[in-house]
């Protein structure tokens, strides 16, 4: 339970750095940074292995490239879907970008957390 509530906070935490790092990836409070930490987490537990079935002809084809349109798609579907308005994602660019800030400062984190840890 602890790890799973470090890993929300973290994830959190990231979207905030996020949102300040990339143009049009906006998140207001950390209470919307915490929802839509929840709510990503479920669109990439249910969509995200769907397009990844479907698309991977493509990804195949672009040597895995294509996976970053898919963390766009599926972070910015999750933007669209968040209950809060405190989430919000202006267009596929800033999903794009978000997507691979997110997915660094992420690991930054989670790296400074397991050696903490």
């Amino acid at each position: 339970m602890k790890n799973f509530l470090l890993t929300w906070f973290a994830t959190a935490l990231a979207l905030l750095i996020t949102s300040q790092i990339v143009p049009g990836f906006i998140i207001r409070t950390f209470v919307a940074a915490l929802v839509a930490a929840i709510v990503i987490g479920l669109v990439n537990a249910i969509i995200r292995p769907i397009l990844s079935l479907l698309t991977f002809p493509i990804t195949l084809i672009t040597f895995g490239l294509f996976t970053f349109v898919i963390n766009a798609l599926t972070l910015w579907l999750a933007s669209a879907v968040t209950p809060v308005s405190g989430f919000e994602i202006k267009g596929f660019v800033p999903a794009f970008l978000g997507s691979i800030v997110l997915a660094i400062v992420s690991s930054i984190i989670n790296y400074i957390l397991r050696v903490v840890d």
